[in-house]
């Protein structure tokens, strides 16, 4: 039997029955490698996955890590390639070796994007149809991405490690997309696959929370702070700021931003113009992007 190319890591807090539903569809024998994150639940989690699935590697952190904890899941990994996936996710039988296919094809490749399906409809999401669109053009790879889904994406481990994997200053909510441009700046290709399938069942949590969209907004202006050109950074902040005289979640955000914001500043490291422009691109609603 070949040695696996992929790891499947998943990083989890307190959601012990959707994690299991979601093992129940990635681990099985001759399947990959999986590894659970376990990011400090009370809720019975590492035992949950230990009785049900013993094959499947469980790392239990003391503490939340956020999206950093996927990084422990990648250091454990003994596999060329790492998918991540939710504790709501999985991907479709077939997937993983295609994106492995494509990675060994293209060396240049750091991260396979995969087609999202919502399980409720099979619909696919917003971000697959603009992917899709190919708005930043293609290579031979196929269409150049700049942003992602975390659990739509299978890496490059060493390029993932070597550019730093996720922000701990982000913790998590939009970490993706500082990942993306920090390779993309280390010369890095990030690919749309067609074939490259995952589905998601968020059951009702598709729709942000208040405390949800706080979370990702401060991260967004972080990543502007952190990466983008000063202009771009201090109008988004000013108009977070506007937001945030009659908006509760703007002003969490707001606030959010200014205690991390000597600590970006620190990690400030604007990315060259014409991937700033790229980058930009990709951020523009479909209809706005061509």
């Amino acid at each position: 039997m070949s040695e696996p190319r992929v790891s499947v890591v998943i990083a989890t807090m307190d959601r012990r029955e959707s994690l299991l539903r979601s093992l129940d569809r990635l681990d099985s024998p001759g399947g990959p490698p999986v590894i659970v994150v376990d990011n400090g639940s009370t809720d019975g989690t590492a035992d949950a996955v230990r009785a049900g699935h013993p094959r499947v590697e469980v790392v239990e952190l003391p503490a939340n890590a956020g999206a950093v904890g996927r990084d422990h899941g990648v250091q454990r990994a003994g596999t060329r390639y790492v998918a991540f996936a939710d504790d709501d996710s999985w991907w479709e039988p077939g997937a993983l070796e295609a994106a492995a296919d494509l990675l060994d094809t293209h060396p240049r490749v750091a991260v396979v994007v995969g087609r999202v399906r919502m399980a409720g409809d099979g619909s696919e999401d917003a971000v697959t149809r603009k992917h899709r669109a190919e708005v930043l053009g293609r290579s031979a790879a196929g269409p150049d991405v700049l942003s992602f889904p975390a659990f739509a994406g299978v890496v490059r481990r060493d390029a993932h490690l070597a550019v730093g994997g996720f922000s701990p200053l982000l913790f998590f909510g939009g970490e993706e997309h500082l990942l993306a441009l920090d390779l993309a700046a280390a010369g890095w290709q990030l690919v749309f696959a067609e074939d490259v399938v995952a589905w998601h069942d968020p059951a009702g949590r598709d729709r942000p929370s208040p405390a949800r969209w706080a979370l990702q907004t401060r991260n967004d202006v972080l990543v502007d702070w952190l990466r983008r050109p000063l202009p771009v950074a201090l109008a988004a902040t000013g108009r977070l700021a506007r937001r945030a005289a009659g908006d509760a979640a703007a002003r969490r955000a707001l606030a959010g931003v200014l205690r991390r914001l000597p600590a970006a500043l620190d990690r400030r490291r604007p990315v060259p113009a014409e991937l700033e422009r790229r980058f930009a691109t990709a951020l523009r609603p479909l209809d706005q992007a061509g």
